[in-house]
């Protein structure tokens, strides 16, 4: 039997830092205004001369020293972002070319902030299968170009960033399992309203931000966040109390807070960097997997759950032993 399993780990943050005492010079609002709805302290954004592929390239560069692989080890690319570089081509093969990869299969997945669950989950399948032995999988976004400067409901809450994973064959079971959803009648609580085939000239004007309903996102996340925890351990014939540690979506503190609280998950499981990083949308799981594992915090052979959900809405989880 082939399973997958993480052998290393990565993550990049742009230089530049925008704390909450920067966003009072911008905008109408207040570090204690965000802190008490957000949980955000500060987030990074990218400089204008940086590319969401540039934030990947630096964050899987670190994950392969991790894994203690090259460029030429990897045999599969993914990439989940909602801010590609361009329409096309797709982002990973950018990725690939200025990694110095060797051609492979490169696959982007646009599933918002769901995206590098959804990548991950994809990699899975394919090592399982036999058809890759390591692939390296990537969530990142520059989400900030996307926000409205003036809408302090929303502008204060995202940043840039970018994480990544080697996943590779292996005889002992790494991801136990992997379990996706989406449903699009939710799709205008939470959107971006400009496409490639929709309203296009408007990329980059004031009528291009991200529109968010934030009461209604926030009751469909909390519950669905709950519910698909609760799938991935049931299928496994686990409880929470086997849990090692937790690591949702890093939307903001208030949902992180909620969904622990409606599975009964103490938050001393719960790996938090939302405070650092704002909402990173599908680098928000990655960076804090790193970040944990950096740390010391989470160490092989422990139980780890990634729960994720965004835009569309999309949503999905991960249970892997470490």
């Amino acid at each position: 039997m082939i399973y997958s399993r993480i052998a290393g780990t990565g993550r990049y943050l742009p230089d530049r830092i925008l704390t909450n005492a920067d966003l009072e010079k911008i905008v109408d609002t207040t570090d204690e205004w965000i802190i008490s709805r957000t949980g955000i302290e500060q987030r990074h954004a990218a400089n204008e001369d940086e590319f969401t592929s540039d934030l990947c390239v630096n964050a899987a560069r670190n994950a392969m020293e991790s894994a203690a692989l090259s460029p030429s080890d990897i045999d599969m690319l993914f990439v989940g972002t909602t801010t590609p570089d361009l329409i096309f081509p797709n982002i990973a093969t950018i990725i690939q070319h200025k990694l110095g990869i060797p051609a492979l299969p490169c696959y982007a997945i646009e599933a918002a902030c769901s995206g590098f669950v959804y990548a991950l989950s994809s990699a899975d399948k394919f090592i399982r299968c036999g058809e890759a032995k390591k692939v390296l999988v990537i969530g990142a976004e520059i989400i900030t170009r996307l926000v409205d400067w003036e809408d302090r409901n929303t502008c204060v809450l995202f940043g840039d960033g970018a994480g990544a994973v080697i996943l590779e064959a292996s005889s002992n079971p790494g991801v136990l399992s992997t379990h996706l959803g989406a449903d699009g009648q939710y799709q205008k609580l939470l959107y971006y309203p400009v496409g490639a085939s929709t309203n296009l000239a408007a990329a980059g004007t004031a009528d291009a931000s991200i529109m968010m309903s934030g009461n209604d996102v926030f009751k469909v996340a909390v519950r669905t966040l709950s519910e698909i925890a609760k799938e991935a351990l049931n299928t496994n014939k686990l409880s929470l109390e086997d849990l090692d540690w937790f690591i949702p979506h890093q939307a903001n503190l208030r949902i992180i807070q909620a969904a622990a609280k409606k599975l009964n998950m103490p938050m001393e499981k719960v790996i938090q960097t939302v405070q650092i990083h704002g909402n990173t949308s599908a680098a928000s799981i990655p960076m804090a997997f790193d970040v944990g594992v950096r740390d010391g915090r989470i160490k092989r052979g422990q139980l780890v759950l990634f729960d994720a959900f965004g835009g569309g809405f999309t949503w999905g989880a991960v249970l892997l032993r470490y």
